[in-house]
């Protein structure tokens, strides 16, 4: 487990972060001028920061733009489709990007560890799975897989946290608890998955997430280098003068509903005690 002193100091990473939300801005122009199609993928250990790391990249992002995708279990009907159905109409149009919380490799993860497919059905999408990628890639799609890696001794520090925590309970489930009793069978299927689906054309980069800040930093800046964009200056913007009111007298404030103040500064509390 990473010490204090061996994690990205907070200052740092905020200025850093801040200069990485500027490119991404600037991307954002460029995906959306150019018409480009993008696709990221992020799957990991649970608890390993892939949430974490997806609003960093989302927050100073337009969601008309920037949208991300995180599927709940399929439904009966969905389980009946061709595996790859559910997932295909949450891809891009022109001018899009999309972020998935996980994504068609349940299949090899979770679905393989925990019996929800066949072994006919795990080896079918072991096989499927690179044609579909190069279609995507194919079609104008650029496609680009983080797999976000977590030591047991960090990953039980951040599970800990999240029991203690109560606005992060949430975060763990059931199956979060099974995945770590069953840590060595998720690391096998990870290897295995990895063999058969890290080609060429569409290769898994695995991000060290053991240091949260210093993760999202290397992934934002590695998908800023994967995507060629042209820095495009935004237009001069000018604010046009005020409309004159033309007579109109707007009703008086006491005819609306205008919320009470709850929250005040710590010196405003102290004078209205006095």
């Amino acid at each position: 487990m990473l010490q204090n002193d061996e994690r990205l100091p907070k200052k740092f990473y905020r200025t850093e972060l801040a200069k990485l939300h500027v490119e991404l801005a600037r991307l954002q122009r460029h995906i959306r001028i150019k018409k480009e199609r993008i696709v990221v993928l992020f799957e990991g250990r649970d608890a390993a920061g892939k949430g974490g790391t997806i609003k960093r990249i989302t927050e100073p992002l337009n969601p008309r733009v920037c949208r991300v995708v995180a599927l709940s279990k399929p439904t009966e009907r969905e389980k009946t489709q061709w595996y790859f159905q559910r997932y295909v109409p949450h891809l891009p149009a022109a001018g899009e990007m999309v972020l998935f919380d996980r994504s068609w490799y349940n299949r090899a993860g979770v679905e393989r560890v925990m019996g929800y497919c066949s072994e006919e059905e795990y080896w079918e999408f072991l096989r499927e799975c690179p044609t579909f990628e190069r279609m995507l890639i194919r079609s104008g799609i650029i496609l680009i897989k983080y797999w976000f890696s977590v030591n047991a001794d960090e990953q039980e520090r951040r599970f800990q946290r999240r029991i203690e925590d109560p606005t992060r309970r949430w975060k763990i489930s059931p199956m979060d608890i099974e995945s770590r009793a069953r840590w060595t069978d998720y690391s096998r299927a990870k290897d295995q998955m990895l063999l058969h689906t890290d080609t060429p054309e569409s290769p898994w980069w695995v991000v060290e997430a053991d240091d949260k800040r210093r993760a999202r930093l290397n992934c934002i800046g590695h998908l800023l280098d994967q995507i060629p964009y042209k820095r495009i200056e935004a237009p001069e913007i000018t604010l046009p003068p005020l409309q004159s009111d033309q007579g109109y007298v707007r009703p008086a404030m006491d005819t609306q509903r205008i919320l009470e103040n709850q929250f005040s500064k710590p010196e405003d509390q102290q004078r209205n005690v006095k």
